[in-house]
Formats: C-alpha cells, sequence, structure tokens
C-alpha cells in the first residue's frame, strides 16, 4: 500500500504513516513529550500576568494533531506525571504541579486528546478545520487553565481571565495560522510520496 493510499484512509493521522509497531508508538509518545518540554523552555514573561507566553501549547496541539489521541494524550500525560516529578521542562524549567499556571498543563493534556480525535475525522487536512480544531484546543487549554489559575493565585475569575486569557489571544491567533499551514501541507507532501 503506497503512502498516498495510507493518507487518503478515513481515521489516520500523520504519525501512521510510519510504519507500525509499539516501537514506533513509544518513541512517538517519548518524542511528543520532549518537543513539548523544549517548547516549554520557549517561555516570555506577560507583564502584570503570572503566566509566561511560551511554545508549549502549540506543541502540545501539534502533538496531538499529529498523533492522534491516545498516543497524544500519553505523551502529554508523560510530559505532565515527569514534570511533576522532577524533570524541569515546564515554562521556563519549572517542575512540579505547584505552579498557578499548573493548570495549562492539565489542560494540554486534555487538549491533547480532542485535536487528535479530530485529527483522525481529517480535521488537519485543510487550512479552515486545523483552524478551527487549534482554537478549539485553545479553549480546552483555557478551560482548565483559567479556573485553576484564579484558584492558586487567588483571584478572582475576570482577574484570571485578564491575566491568563486576554493577552494570549494574539499569540494563539499567530499558532492557529502556522497550524493551518503547516498540517494541510505534510498531508499534501504525504499524499505526493
Amino acid at each position: 500500500m503506497s503512502t498516498a493510499t495510507v493518507s487518503a484512509r478515513p481515521g489516520t493521522v500523520l504519525a501512521d504513516l510510519l510504519p507500525a509497531s509499539r516501537v514506533r508508538d513509544a518513541a512517538l509518545v517519548l518524542g511528543g513529550a520532549a518537543l513539548t518540554g523544549l517548547a516549554a523552555q520557549l517561555s516570555v514573561p506577560v507583564p502584570g500576568s503570572p503566566v509566561p507566553v511560551t511554545g508549549q501549547t502549540f506543541a502540545a496541539l501539534l502533538v496531538g494533531t499529529a498523533l492522534g489521541a491516545r498516543r497524544g494524550f500519553l505523551s502529554l500525560a508523560l510530559y505532565t506525571v515527569a514534570g511533576m516529578v522532577g524533570v524541569p521542562w515546564f515554562a521556563g524549567g519549572e517542575s512540579g504541579a505547584g505552579a498557578v499556571s499548573f493548570g495549562y498543563v492539565l489542560g494540554m493534556l486534555l487538549a491533547s486528546a480532542v485535536v487528535g480525535a479530530l485529527a483522525r475525522r481529517g480535521a488537519d487536512r485543510s487550512p479552515l478545520r486545523m483552524a478551527g480544531t487549534m482554537v478549539l484546543g485553545s479553549a480546552v487549554i483555557y478551560a482548565v487553565g483559567v479556573p485553576y489559575l484564579a484558584l492558586a493565585a487567588h483571584l478572582s475569575l475576570g482577574q484570571a481571565v485578564a491575566a491568563g486569557l486576554v493577552p494570549f489571544l494574539i499569540g494563539d491567533a499567530l499558532k492557529a495560522a502556522l497550524a493551518m499551514g503547516l498540517l494541510p501541507t505534510a498531508w499534501k507532501f504525504a499524499g505526493k510520496r
């Protein structure tokens, strides 16, 4: 079966184009966790917010979309658990579950499964559907992260929205635009091999 045939099959994500094996799946899960940890080190403080701008949200959504719901979730679970036990790969080299921004990590865990499930339904194959997938994934992250921030930092929900959501909307739009080009292009490339 050619790659072009595989890429057209319903229920396929980009990772499924690689030869199937348990070793492949383990490597993808580990690689997804490592990518997220590396991307988290791209961290820029936001004035007035305890939450920095990082590359980890984009990586988490990319991992979920490219690997599918199960492997994406496992990657982010590995990332989360390893960070909780001391691997310094949360934003800015932090680790542990005590940071006020830890809710966003938990949100990424759920979002990776959501976007992975959507990718299995073809949401990563066109720019418009990919944009919608990124928006939904980001919404899941905020749905967990903002209330957690409010509780952990003793903020009202309005203050948490102002500090933990509003400053990040432009960056999220840029990440969605990047994903709109990246994933559908990867599928086109895979179909031509």
